[in-house]
């Protein structure tokens, strides 16, 4: 459905985007991750031609990415896209008829989705009397109100609490169900491999990861232990057999050396700890991230690090 390749972009004397490409087909999430500042919403802004790349292209279903495809697809932007001063079932309304809907189809549909996402009692009030994250929900609805085939989502889950992140997720799920191609960007590894079939990891504008999740997970191995327990875990970092850490409060990743014992690193964790869980598996898609980017922390928020 979308294939992006070799995409280049340069603002002054900085390369924000080097040579991306990727694909994504009918029916699959696509994640596009990375640390904050790694050039997913320039790369973005250059598939729908908002920026125009330096180098390379854009095609979809084999064709050149033109401006009427632009105006079929879906759309979430990652700043604020909505007039504040407008009343919410009016946003709505105007969006969908920006998309070619007609106006009778447009109200059923934003009806509908309106009751979806809890947000029909506030039909009348102004944009900016809503929160950041019912904001985020009305821009979502902009974005799928005409039902495309391709739904592109510059950090969705901003603004949105435990609760309407899995509403989301839902909704992502039922989209790829239906046939639709989800593509969405995200520097949160947790959403990303509930989420993705696809992923394509982008680090200061270079592609340094790509591939089905399943398979990018595999090639790193089973060495890594899932541990839930109660006490301190300072000590883990310094057992022998462990490469890195990565701490969760209660709950902590292990990535083992090669050749450790498992069994061994759960003997020396029973003996200061109370133990939960111990799982060896491969490793989650947090600790490829932080192996891949580099330069993060080995303990996380929960842990003694920031």
């Amino acid at each position: 459905m979308l294939t992006v390749s070799e995409l280049r972009k340069d603002f002054a004397a900085v390369r924000a985007v080097d040579g991306v490409s990727f694909q994504v087909r009918r029916g699959e999430i696509f994640g596009l991750l990375g640390p904050n500042g790694a050039g997913k919403s320039t790369t973005i802004r250059m598939i729908l031609r908002i920026l125009l790349p330096d180098a390379g292209t854009v095609l979809y279903d084999g064709r050149p990415f033109s401006d009427r495809v632009r105006n079929v697809l879906g759309y979430l932007p990652e700043e604020r896209g909505l007039y504040r001063k407008s009343k919410l079932l009016d946003a709505v309304l105007y969006f969908a008829e920006l998309r070619g809907m007609e106006r009778g189809a447009a109200r059923a549909a934003a009806f509908a989705w309106l009751g979806r996402f809890g947000l029909l009692d506030a039909a009348g009030r102004r944009v900016e009397e809503l929160s950041k994250g019912n904001q985020q929900k009305v821009q979502f609805i902009t974005a799928v109100l005409h039902d495309p085939a391709l739904v592109i989502l510059d950090e969705p889950f901003s603004g949105l609490d435990p609760v309407n992140q899995i509403l989301f997720k839902d909704i992502f799920l039922e989209l790829k169900q239906r046939g639709k191609a989800v593509v969405f960007s995200t520097h949160q590894m947790e959403q990303a491999e509930k989420l993705c079939d696809q992923i394509c990891l982008i680090n200061r504008g270079t592609v340094v990861l790509e591939g089905s999740l399943r398979d990018v997970k595999r090639s790193r191995g089973a060495n890594t232990v899932h541990l839930g327990f109660d006490g301190d875990g300072g000590f883990l970092q310094s057992l022998p057999g462990v490469r890195r850490v990565i701490l969760y409060g209660n709950s902590a990743e292990l990535e083992l050396e090669d050749g450790a014992s498992p069994r061994a690193l759960l003997a020396a964790a029973v003996e200061r700890m109370d133990v939960r869980r111990f799982e060896v598996q491969e490793p989650s898609l947090q600790s490829i991230f932080l192996q891949t980017v580099g330069g993060a922390p080995a303990v996380l928020p929960g842990g003694a690090e920031a």
